[in-house]
């Protein structure tokens, strides 16, 4: 595609206490290797560090940057403003912690026209920046740790049900409504799934690639996860079908592993060999996640795999049905 034909791009982020990362976040999509036109949002929703003052800074450093508010703080209402106030034909989610590689935006457009899919991603390649960091960022490229979800682990270019982020055509967006602002987690998801009822296709490429900075403690990931597992048993009971057996494996996991304890300390310690075994194959699952890191970094991805598994699985059981009911209610009533 000739370089006077690249179609202006909008990259929409949303922020909320993103001091630590967003300028640098920032810079990675300023410098990208893209001829086209490109601008800027940043919705910011109520941060309690120096986000507002980041982000005020770059609007007046450069033009392409603009913020706009998002008091509510969830990211579909922040994703949703951003694409309002934005302007051009192709609009690429970021997060504010996120770095996009230097041709993400080229490849992305090239890979829209080559596939006249609706939005493209690829992989989440998560980075550590201490041993604990590292640990959940190996934890999160592996197949023991995610499954086989292509985002997180590589593959093949190809028809998927849903990517990291996101570079979609504009017209999508606007026809399908935008994020259901009703999902506070899964809205990637559940857009994506949306996306394919409507026939529309999703493309996921190895070629992209947006480097992810992982929560910094046991606490944070261990919320994150069970945020994820909530909000994805929402979707599963909002769009009936759209569940597999690879999001019912960590919710199996925590019955069992649950079941076991009980069953060890009640009535015969042969119970105690469920949570013994998969102890034992997180450990030894660990062992290749974390080849080629420091031996730091290696002895906490068991606890990193953990933290995910059992977050994920209580937060999926858990997930209250009022919830799902009032999610639908309200897009009915839209």
């Amino acid at each position: 595609m000739p370089d006077q034909q690249l179609p202006a791009v909008s990259v929409i982020m949303p922020v909320l206490n993103e001091e630590r990362h967003l300028r640098t976040s920032v810079r990675h999509i300023l410098e990208q290797e893209y001829a086209g036109e490109l601008e800027v949002v940043i919705a910011l929703g109520p941060s309690t560090d120096r986000t507002d003052e980041i982000a005020a800074e770059l609007v007046a450093e450069d033009s392409r940057v603009h913020t706009v508010p998002n008091p509510t703080g969830r990211t579909p209402a922040a994703l949703n403003a951003a694409i309002k106030a934005s302007r051009h034909p192709i609009v690429v989610r970021v997060d504010g912690h996120g770095m996009l590689s230097p041709d993400y935006i080229a490849t992305a457009v090239r890979l829209l026209d080559e596939t006249g899919a609706q939005n493209v991603g690829g992989i989440m390649h998560a980075e550590g920046e201490n041993d604990w960091e590292r640990a959940v960022a190996a934890a999160m490229t592996s197949r023991i740790g995610v499954g086989n979800a292509a985002f997180h682990t590589g593959g093949q270019a190809g028809p998927a049900e849903t990517v990291y982020l996101g570079v979609f055509r504009r017209e999508v967006l606007e026809r399908l409504g935008g994020y259901n602002e009703e999902f506070i987690r899964a809205q990637d998801w559940e857009l994506n799934f949306r996306i394919r009822e409507a026939g529309g296709l999703i493309w996921f490429s190895p070629e992209l690639k947006v480097s992810y900075r992982p929560r910094p403690n046991v606490r944070a990931l261990a919320k994150q996860y069970k945020n994820y597992g909530r909000w994805r048993h929402v979707v599963a009971r909002y769009h009936q079908g759209s569940i597999n057996l690879r999001y019912l494996a960590a919710p199996a996991a925590v019955c069992a592993i649950a079941a076991g304890v009980v069953v060890g300390a009640t009535v015969s310690p042969w119970g105690l060999v469920v949570p013994a075994g998969y102890l034992a194959a997180i450990t030894a699952g660990s062992v290749p996640a974390g080849k080629g890191l420091p031996a730091g970094a290696r002895l906490r991805i068991p606890v990193a795999l953990a933290t995910m598994h059992m977050s994920w699985g209580y937060g999926f059981l858990t997930s209250p049905r009022s919830l799902a009911k009032k999610v639908i209610a309200s897009r009915r009533t839209a």
